[in-house]
């Protein structure tokens, strides 16, 4: 018999996963034993709040929300208030608000638009943390949500170990005469691990975002040259843009020419 949280998980994977969070919510409701460790395991579209405080959008996930509030990068305050929430040290806080406008700045170049969000905590040998990173298309048919989760088990004599983890979750769709409806979407995972000196706290920024640039920058070649290439090529034999009598008539003005230059052999 198959454990029920493996059985969960290959279901969802198999929905449609565009349907990400209606259908976790459903399986949480039919298995309320398994919500916890679903939630921890299932990655979902990030979504985007508005820190009371400051004004500016942010985004929720696991790892600023406790209970029913959320906690905001910018004020470090929990909305609606909690006054037992989790934060981080004076320490890690002060890493946390550079990373935020380190990242910000990030996202206005390489995203032009978007909202970015980074939010730390401390670990027993070093500190935790997760950069998210959403944008959604101007016409509302397209997203693309970046999700970063990585430890820094820091050591001696100046260097630390970085285990970051990203996932990628993008959906597109279309819609025309020509082509028809179209939905793409899906998630991508992948894992890396590196050793880097630091100098001081305010070093593990540019160490940070490094690892995650390059991340990014490999996740979108792989989508782009793998995955969209291999779509394109299957659909590419499986229909034609092109109405039936087009195809006739260059198949026809193909035959002309081969038969004309056989003529003149």
């Amino acid at each position: 018999m198959s454990d029920p949280l493996d059985a969960a998980l290959d279901l969802l994977r198999r929905l449609d996963p565009k349907k990400t969070s209606e259908n976790l919510s459903t399986l949480c409701s039919l298995v309320p034993d398994l919500e916890e460790d679903l939630l921890a395991s299932v990655d979902q579209p990030l979504e985007i709040k508005t820190c009371k405080a400051t004004g500016r959008d942010y985004l929720v996930c696991d790892y600023n929300r406790d209970g029913d509030s959320t906690r905001s990068p910018w004020s470090n305050e929990y909305e609606p208030p909690l006054s037992d929430g989790t934060q981080p040290s004076d320490r890690v806080r002060k890493m946390e608000v550079l990373a935020n406008d380190a990242f910000d700045t990030y996202r206005d170049l390489y995203y032009e638009g978007g909202i970015s969000s980074v939010y730390f905590w401390d670990i027993d040998d070093g500190f935790a943390g997760v950069v998210l990173l959403k944008k959604v298309s101007s016409k509302g048919d397209g997203g693309w949500d970046s999700i970063h989760v990585f430890e820094a088990i820091e050591g001696k004599r100046g260097t630390c170990q970085y285990k970051l983890t990203s996932t990628v979750i993008l959906h597109m769709q279309n819609k025309s005469d020509t082509l028809g409806e179209m939905n793409l979407g899906g998630n991508m995972t992948r894992q890396v691990e590196q050793d880097l000196s630091v100098e001081d706290d305010a070093s593990h920024i540019p160490n940070i975002g490094r690892m995650v640039e390059d991340m990014e920058f490999k996740m979108r070649n792989l989508l782009q040259e793998v995955y969209f290439g291999k779509t394109k090529d299957i659909v590419n034999d499986l229909r034609s843009v092109g109405s039936l009598a087009e195809s006739q008539r260059e198949r026809s003005l193909q035959s002309q020419v081969v038969k004309g230059l056989s003529g003149r052999v």
